[in-house]
């Protein structure tokens, strides 16, 4: 636990260093220099996004296949109720 507890306060305090050394590196750039990092935070948010949106789809593909033959089973059923209704009517 204790070793748990280290390692996320050394995580911390790396992130914090690499924040400051951005920071001070942002503070050295000219004006296009800073649009290009803007459009590079850009890109690396939309393929954040982009990655975390087909994790999603391909769980959402893992759990389709997972209930395909129940939600086939409970179509026929329906079906084979529907026909009856129809045959009922006639």
């Amino acid at each position: 636990m204790k070793n748990q507890v280290r390692l996320a306060q050394l995580r911390v305090q790396a992130m914090l260093q690499i924040k400051q050394l951005i920071q001070s590196k942002l503070e050295k750039l000219n004006e296009e220099q800073l649009g290009q990092v803007a459009d590079y935070i850009d890109f690396l948010q939309f393929r954040a996004l982009w990655v975390s949106l087909r994790e999603r789809e391909s769980n959402l593909a893992a759990l389709y296949s997972e209930f395909d033959g129940e939600d086939l089973a409970l179509a026929e059923q329906g079906i084979e109720e529907y026909a009856e209704m129809l045959r009922r009517e006639d």
